[in-house]
């Protein structure tokens, strides 16, 4: 499970770092947020099941306290840093009681590293596992601003407060567009923890980390509190039209949407002669889906004839599906030609079991960007690569001429056999 979200949060790095380099500071859109102080919240569990003596010869609430206190002293200066805790408090039977027991032990601002320790210290494995109130707890106390905001969770069960499943938590969460990850870590897990943890995480674009040993959970967690203190690409919230003629216009930049299973989204893009469109679209599965699924993302015209297309498929279980497309528009710059309007349609295959939720949609993001097109035939967009027809005529014609010429030569090699 470690490779996958290794793999999962390089290729999602990989696409942050182009974007980044695509769409500088003063963009229209999904420019590097650096005007807060980045805010994350460490959610602790305190439950009783905490007192299990099996990480490096002691509790894991000990190997939790001795993490936290090397995570302390390494938080950068510019994060605003949070404690909250879980099943801290109430000891007793009371569902009911149990279920509520979620509190914030530090409030997110500066960080007093000192006041900080003291308070992880008092803490003793106590009580219930309410996962999912502690969610919605701490995405109030990230509320507000710009800033970028960063949950870690690290328990070690399950949530035994059902019906307020946290995974649906997440997915809220996620469905609100305030671009919050939960990224979710598992102190010696069993399967259905595992399983509970990597959906938590996977509805909000964060990484799942199984933990079995002390060293390894105050890595992780460094590793996660640092990164919120690098800027990062945010997705500028958009909605997609059912056809081109409502569809909102879209400048370079990097968007976010959502979208059901088997829906059409449409968007517009003005590409300028001399210009060339550039786009990608991503759509994440951040739920159980069945077998065999597709994304396809289509440049047309206003009137709907079909300019080039991008388009990938799957079959069984991934992430992340993503496509492409380039349209370069002829013609020369400096002349006063208006702009093309480019439709944008991103459809998607995906179906899954009954019992899944299919609200809210599917996470999609969208990269925009118009830059100079191809300036001689050296560029294979130069030739309408991607419209596809060039391309086609090209390979139909070299087969032609290659089938003549072997033709000739297999007839000669026989006669020439014959007479001798």
């Amino acid at each position: 499970m470690i490779t996958r979200r290794w793999v999962r949060a390089s290729a999602c790095g990989l696409f942050v770092t182009l974007a980044a380099g695509l769409f500088p500071a003063g963009a229209a859109a999904g420019e590097p947020v650096a005007k807060e102080a980045p805010k994350v919240e460490l959610v602790l569990d305190v439950s009783g099941s905490m007192r299990a003596q099996d990480i490096d010869g002691q509790t894991r609430m000990s190997a939790a306290k001795q993490a936290f206190n090397e995570v302390l002293d390494a938080v950068p200066a510019e994060v605003q840093l949070g404690i909250r805790t879980l099943g801290a408090n109430y000891p007793g039977p009371d569902r009911n009681l149990g279920c509520k027991d979620t509190k914030q032990l530090y409030p997110v601002g500066p960080l007093d590293r000192t006041e900080a320790k003291t308070a992880v210290a008092t803490l003793a494995p106590t009580g219930w596992t309410p996962i999912g109130p502690a969610l919605l707890g701490a995405a109030e106390d990230l509320k507000g601003g710009d800033a970028t905001r960063r949950i870690v969770l690290i328990t070690d069960g399950e949530d035994t407060c059902a019906p307020l499943d946290p995974c649906e938590v997440a997915r809220d969460i996620a469905a609100q567009g305030i671009h919050l990850v939960i990224d979710t870590l598992g102190l010696v897990p069993d399967t259905k923890t595992r399983d509970q943890l990597i959906c938590i995480a996977e509805a909000t674009g964060g990484t799942y980390t199984s933990v079995q040993h002390t060293a390894e959970l105050s890595g992780r967690v460094k590793q996660l509190v640092g990164r919120a203190a690098t800027p990062v690409v945010n997705p500028v919230a958009t909605e997609g039209a059912q056809q081109c003629g409502g569809a909102p216009e879209l400048k370079p930049g990097l968007y976010s949407d959502r979208e059901s299973f088997g829906q059409h989204r449409w968007y517009r893009v003005s590409v300028a002669p001399g210009k060339e469109l550039r786009a990608s679209v991503s759509i994440g599965a951040d739920r159980a889906v069945n077998n065999d699924y597709g994304v396809l993302l289509r440049a047309t015209t206003p009137s709907g004839r079909e300019i080039v297309r991008g388009q990938e498929a799957g079959d069984g279980r991934t992430d992340l599906i993503s496509t492409g497309l380039r349209y370069p528009k002829a013609g020369d710059p400096d002349d006063e030609e208006p702009a093309e309007t480019v439709c944008l349609q991103v459809s998607n295959s995906f179906s899954a079991p009954a019992a899944v939720k299919t609200t809210p949609g599917m996470p999609v993001e969208l990269t925009i960007d118009v830059v100079d097109g191809p300036d001689g035939a050296s560029d294979v967009a130069s030739f309408g690569l991607g419209r596809g027809w060039w391309l086609l005529g090209a390979l139909a014609l070299t087969g032609l001429l290659a089938g003549l010429v072997w033709g000739w030569v297999s007839r000669w090699r026989i006669t020439v056999w014959r007479t001798n």
